[in-house]
């Protein structure tokens, strides 16, 4: 009777080897392209949380300006903020005898530095560029307010998706990094629609998934 060879051994064949590298490519693949979606993601979680700390200090504001008669940041007109120039010709946040409300904003509510005469602009998006900031006039005690509001011409406030609204359009609103506040204002969706004057809506162009709107109420 012949014995069975009890040492012999059987390799893969090349059916099994190509199918195991074939699902090993297959997962490759898939965290390849859920990677960048989920740090996206995480990024605009980041972002929303700092617009929530924008909402809280623009609470803040209205504490510390309780007695004014519109206790929010009050442009005479539009006031825009470029991060690029910092703090330069002294932490007065003026120009032309002006004071920019929104330089003001940033550099004592949303910035820290080593000392009052000493502060830097830290206030930055996830990506490490800083944030820029506009902030309209109250828009219920202006009508005028949400007029021609623009950052440049690529990134702007346009009519939104409801009647009477407002929302970040242009062709590279995220890549400007602009923040919103509208004074007299509060959220619809992703869109700022008019409130009373105590009310503030805060608009962030987020990188994955359109307009963030927050507001205090």
């Amino acid at each position: 009777m012949a014995k069975s060879n009890i040492n012999s051994k059987k390799g893969f064949t090349i059916i099994e080897v190509v199918l195991v590298l074939a699902i090993a490519g297959l997962i490759f693949l898939m965290v390849f392209v859920a990677l960048p979606a989920l740090q996206r993601s995480q990024r605009d979680t980041a972002r929303r949380n700092d617009m929530s700390r924008v909402d809280t200090s623009l609470v803040q504001w209205q504490t510390n300006h309780s007695t004014d008669a519109n206790n929010l940041p009050n442009p005479t007109s539009t006031a825009k903020w470029t991060a690029t120039d910092d703090f330069a010709g002294g932490n007065d946040c003026t120009k032309n005898n002006q004071t920019n409300v929104a330089c003001v904003f940033v550099r004592d509510y949303m910035n820290t530095g080593a000392s009052e005469n000493n502060k830097v602009n830290e206030f930055q998006d996830p990506d490490g560029k800083p944030y820029n900031l506009v902030i309209t006039k109250n828009w219920a005690l202006n009508n005028d307010a949400m007029s021609s509001i623009s950052y440049n011409d690529n990134n702007k406030l346009i009519d939104g998706e409801v009647s009477g609204s407002y929302t970040i359009g242009g062709n590279s609103p995220f890549s400007e990094h602009v923040i919103y506040i509208v004074p007299g204002g509060r959220c619809s969706g992703s869109s700022v629609i008019k409130s009373e004057k105590r009310h503030f809506a805060v608009l962030y162009r987020l990188e994955g998934a359109g307009t963030y709107c927050i507001d205090d109420q």
